[in-house]
């Protein structure tokens, strides 16, 4: 049976799969004490996400990744799913921010995510070495909206 679930300690344990959606580990020690994290478990977990109160009613997914074989099956689309749900109360708009990949900018927008800016060189300023996706070296940091 699937379930979503709040992961307040140890939320370390979980880097492999943190790693899966941002490979630099002092980015994720940025946001993983002050964000949320949340798991997905559908016969072992398949998933996680991370989100943070970045003020003004925004919320941002900081990390979502679900295992390579489990890719496909929605359970990143039930993450956000979940996410939107259980803070549409509290905030006016989910937002993250991702590399301009041929893999994140389509999914983002099939879960109803539109452009809203960019952040120019991030990928290049922020990382200590090139991050490629697909092939593709990314460079700007693409923030993309939904309301809520």
């Amino acid at each position: 049976m699937m379930r979503i679930y709040e992961v307040s300690d140890h939320k370390r344990d979980y880097m492999d799969l943190l790693f899966l959606a941002d490979e630099q580990e002092d980015m994720i020690e940025k946001y993983l004490d002050r964000g949320t994290m949340y798991v997905l478990e559908d016969e072992g977990i398949k998933g996680e996400c991370v989100v943070t109160d970045e003020g003004d009613g925004i919320l941002e997914i900081k990390n979502i990744a679900t295992l390579p074989e489990a890719h496909g099956r929605g359970y990143g689309r039930m993450l956000i799913d979940f996410i939107a749900r259980e803070y549409r109360d509290r905030f006016q708009v989910l937002q993250v921010g991702t590399g301009d990949s041929p893999l994140t900018i389509p999914f983002y927008e099939k879960c109803g995510f539109e452009r809203h800016h960019v952040i120019e060189k991030f990928f290049l300023m922020n990382y200590d070495h090139p991050i490629f996706e697909e092939g593709v070296q990314l460079i700007d940091m693409i923030y993309m909206r939904r309301k809520l």
